[in-house]
C-alpha cells in the first residue's frame, strides 16, 4: 500500500465531490485536516478511510489497494474496514511492546555496565 496512491485516489474523491471544502462537509472534517492529508502534512489515517468508505460507500480496496469497484457495492467491504482497524489495534499493541522492550534492555544495559569491573 503506497501512501502517494491512496492519496491520488483521495485526490479524485475530492474532485467528485467539487473540492476539498465540499468533500469535508460531507464527512463531518476540517477541510484543513483534508488538505494536509494530500499534501503530506499529515499521515493518511484510518479516520479517514473509514469515513470515506462508511459515509460515502467508496471500496475500501480501491481506497487502499486501488484495486476493483469504485463503490461498494458488497457486504465484504465492511468486513475489510473491520479488520484493518483490528490490524491497527494489534500493531499498535505491537509497538506499544516494543517500546517496552527497548527500555528494559537499555535499563538491563546500564545496569551490566555498572556492575562490569573498569578496567584501566
Amino acid at each position: 500500500m503506497s501512501d502517494e496512491a491512496i492519496i491520488k485516489r483521495l485526490k479524485v474523491i475530492v474532485k467528485e465531490h467539487g473540492g476539498q471544502l465540499a468533500l469535508a462537509g460531507a464527512i463531518g472534517v476540517d477541510q484543513g485536516f483534508i488538505s494536509k492529508v494530500i499534501n503530506k502534512k499529515q499521515d493518511i489515517s484510518y479516520y479517514l478511510i473509514r469515513k470515506l468508505c462508511f459515509q460515502l460507500k467508496y471500496s475500501p480496496e480501491w481506497l487502499i489497494l486501488g484495486t476493483g469497484d469504485k463503490k461498494i457495492n458488497k457486504p465484504e467491504s465492511a468486513k475489510l474496514i473491520t479488520e484493518i482497524q483490528m490490524m491497527r489495534t494489534e500493531l499498535d499493541i505491537l509497538h506499544a511492546r516494543m517500546r517496552a522492550y527497548e527500555i528494559e534492555l537499555k535499563e538491563l544495559t546500564e545496569q551490566l555496565a555498572l556492575s562490569q569491573p573498569k578496567v584501566g
